[in-house]
């Protein structure tokens, strides 16, 4: 699914209107409509609904949902705030509709003392501003929003919470942002909506199906896409009966130190699960017993330093090469790692003690082109430098994917996967539970395993990333989020391929 910048949202309704055709105040209804069928469910029948409206469209949303309500017998009190009395033509439309059927408007501007009486108690449906906005809220609306925020009410917010931008807030102000508890979105998701610094405003997020044309949709060119279920289906290979272990590759994990072996073992237990033929870890000789006991399926090599990575092995019976969970910074792990840069010719992916080192070497642009590099937000920062947002994270993770050629997966909530073509997607599986120690090592493993198994890099980090979060989610159903250890996501990547399969 293609996510669209707010400035294409405009480009995008105009196309369904001509071309389903269907009138814009039509097209409102239809959208209010499917957030009506959502509130129904979430509403309390005893609260006081307070319907918060703005000028433009959105405040349109608002009173064609309170039209709705109304009509079921919900208590309502209406709001709707303009300066100098200018509103939408579907704005006007649906306000006539909700007076014309009984119900009350309380109309405020720039002179009017701002008192909703809004009870901890009560509701508050948010449709004071929606996509569009391009500046921040001030003066008037402002104020609307401070006291919304500072009601205790619950806040359903309609398309975005009003005061957020759809994606670049660096120049907002927080403090004139309504913090949503339930963000009702029309279509797709913003791009805001999925980073980190934004769930303080936009809380749960619910998409609704508007119909939008889906040529307009199909036509209209985008950098960022979301990738679930669908696609990883759509990715994953179906095994010949006549396959041997030679035919999903001959994977080599570099990983491991004296004293963090565990992430060694992690991600070589989850490169098993995800289906790899062979698996070779490469570990400090001191290690082997170890990694034989506890994973008994890998073929052990042995550096010739006792407890941390000093040499390479040869690399020409490997299909694809993952090195650095629990790989310590020795001087000597550094000069091992700079010889794995500059010979390697088959798929790679770099994680954790293999970035820090190529961040403390300044050796990015040393990696070889699509490789797959896996930091998680710190790890990215101390190799593109410290980012002011999420946003800024994420122009510099694009920058980097396309400057360098490789993919960057930037590990968290809706973990985000850049490549060198320039699109950005953002994954739809996993939970806060799979916030833990060893959860990166596990991903590095099911990325390694699927490079061997010759998908390729794009393939390889976005299916990689969708049956870890599957995998976490699966195991969280059974261990629950606070129970869930890394552990438990390898061994429930085998499951998460029998889920997308079905």
């Amino acid at each position: 699914m293609k996510i669209f910048k707010t400035e294409q949202i405009k480009a995008l309704d105009a196309y369904t209107i001509e071309h389903e055709p269907i009138s814009s105040f039509d097209l409102m209804k239809r959208a209010s409509t499917a957030l009506f069928n959502e509130l129904l469910q979430q509403l309390d029948r005893d609260a006081v609904i307070h319907v918060v409206a703005g000028p433009g469209n959105n405040g349109g949303d608002a009173l064609v949902v309170a039209r709705l309500l109304k009509m079921v017998g919900f208590q309502l009190k209406v709001y709707v705030f303009s300066t100098f009395g200018k509103y939408s033509s579907d704005c006007l439309a649906a306000q006539n509709e909700y007076q014309m059927a009984g119900g009350v408007v309380h109309v405020f501007d720039d002179g009017t003392p701002i008192d909703l009486d809004i009870q901890p108690s009560d509701c508050v449906i948010d449709g004071l501003f929606g996509s569009g906005l391009n500046r921040p809220l001030e003066g008037f609306y402002a104020a609307v929003v401070k006291h919304i925020n500072q009601s205790g009410a619950k806040v359903f917010s309609i398309d975005v919470p009003s005061g957020l931008f759809g994606e670049d807030n660096r120049t907002n102000t927080p403090e004139s942002i309504v913090r949503a508890d339930v963000t009702y979105t029309f279509q797709f998701p913003k791009v805001a909506f999925l980073l980190y610094d934004n769930a303080p405003y936009v809380g749960e997020v619910k998409v609704l199906d508007i119909r939008l044309h889906p040529q307009g949709m199909e036509q209209l060119p985008s950098e960022y896409y979301l990738f679930g279920k669908d696609e990883a289906r759509g990715l994953l290979r179906k095994r010949d009966i006549f396959s041997h272990k030679g035919t999903y590759g001959h994977a080599l994990l570099v990983a491991g130190s004296y004293g963090m072996m565990g992430a060694a073992l992690l991600g070589a237990k989850a490169a098993f699960r995800a289906g790899c033929g062979l698996l070779t870890v490469h570990v400090p000789s001191l290690c082997c017993d170890l990694l034989q006991g506890a994973v008994p399926e890998a073929i052990a090599s042995l550096d010739s330093d006792e407890k941390a990575f000093s040499e390479l092995p040869d690399l020409n019976r490997f299909s694809a090469v993952g090195v650095g969970p629990g790989l310590g910074k020795k001087m000597q792990s550094h000069k091992a790692l700079l010889s794995l840069l500059e010979q390697i010719s088959v798929p790679l992916v770099l994680d954790a003690d293999a970035l820090n080192i190529i961040a403390e070497e300044n050796w990015l642009a040393k990696i070889p082109k699509n490789a797959i590099i896996t930091p998680h937000p710190k790890e990215f920062d101390r190799l593109a430098g410290a980012s002011s947002s999420g946003y800024d994270r994420l122009e510099k993770q694009m920058q980097i994917s396309k400057k360098y050629g490789i993919v960057v997966v930037l590990k968290g909530a809706h973990t985000s996967v850049s490549l060198p073509d320039g699109r950005c997607f953002f994954n739809m599986s996993g939970n806060p539970g799979m916030a833990t120690a060893g959860s990166g090592d596990t991903l590095t493993g099911i990325i390694l395993s699927l490079l061997a198994q010759k998908y390729t890099a794009e393939q390889a980090a976005l299916l990689g990333v969708y049956l870890h979060g599957l995998s976490g989610d699966l195991a969280a159903a059974v261990y629950s989020q606070e129970g869930l250890m890394a552990g438990d996501i390898a061994d429930y990547v085998g499951k998460a391929v029998k889920r997308v399969k079905s």
